[in-house]
């Protein structure tokens, strides 16, 4: 009968307490275009990018314009000699072979890697081959998972490609409309240009001061960017492009943003 009348008022107690929401999962995040770790000095330095990457602290990175056994860049696998100097997890997205090797994009991870797949992004008039590589990380201390995209789009001067590229990437998270997604990349596209206009439709952008990243010796424009999604399950708390205007010909940008507790944010 005790046990009982203990059971019940522990009851009432736990209806009574309002239920507090899990603390927000704080994450760094950088995109960086390293150039396959050739610097606008003309020396080729993986160690390099390695130490900026260790300087940022970052949990995840993504990474364009990587080689993997190219004869240019020493038959060196990029990936996994920064994953292995920075201590992370990682992931290659092969687009173009080159030189006897691959050249693409990569994701590095302070937490383990899964489901990774690299899909080929629209190709128009024999242009150079881009990507996206997706992967996803189960969260410390959360059973919440986070799709991670990382990306490299088309350079030349006509918008038909990115657009295209961009439509591809929005349909990629269409049918998990409530999952927390991070896209980062090197889109060639400026803030104003229809190419982020589109990607605005599913994703919000890190460029509330419009963030420089080229050229490295005096940043006009900005091109790389940390874009999330749904809005209402992200705050952004910083963003800033570091100085390092050697390493590569593009400056990394990196983000720290934090993901609320998915189930009291569904239910504001």
């Amino acid at each position: 009968m005790a046990c009982r009348l203990i059971c019940f008022i522990a009851l009432l107690l736990a209806q009574s307490i309002p239920c507090l929401a899990a603390e927000p999962v704080r994450i760094r995040v950088l995109t960086y275009n390293i150039h396959h770790a050739e610097g606008v000095d003309g020396r080729l330095d993986l160690e390099r990018i390695a130490e900026v990457i260790h300087a940022a602290e970052a949990d995840i990175v993504a990474l364009q314009e990587v080689d993997q056994l190219v004869r240019r860049s020493g038959r060196v696998d990029q990936v996994a000699e920064l994953a292995k100097n920075t201590r992370m997890h990682n992931a290659f997205g092969a687009n173009i072979e080159l030189q006897g090797g691959h050249y693409g994009n990569a994701i590095l991870s302070r937490w383990p890697l899964h489901g990774v797949e690299n899909h080929l992004l629209p190709n128009f008039q024999q242009g150079e081959q881009r990507g996206c590589l997706k992967a996803v990380v189960r969260l410390p201390n959360t059973s919440q998972a986070l799709t991670i995209l990382a990306t490299h789009f088309d350079h030349r001067p006509l918008e038909d490609e990115r657009l295209a590229s961009a439509e591809f990437i929005n349909q990629l998270v269409t049918a998990e409309p409530t999952a927390p997604a991070l896209l980062l990349g090197d889109l060639n596209a400026v803030p104003t240009s229809q190419t982020l206009s589109r990607l605005r439709a599913s994703w919000e952008v890190c460029d509330e001061e419009h963030l420089k990243t080229i050229p490295v010796s005096d940043p006009s424009r900005q091109i790389d960017y940390v874009l999330y999604r749904p809005a209402k399950l992200w705050r952004l708390k910083n963003a800033r492009v570091i100085d390092e205007p050697v390493a590569s010909d593009h400056l990394p940008l990196l983000a720290e943003l934090e993901l609320v507790e998915l189930e009291s944010a569904i239910g504001k």
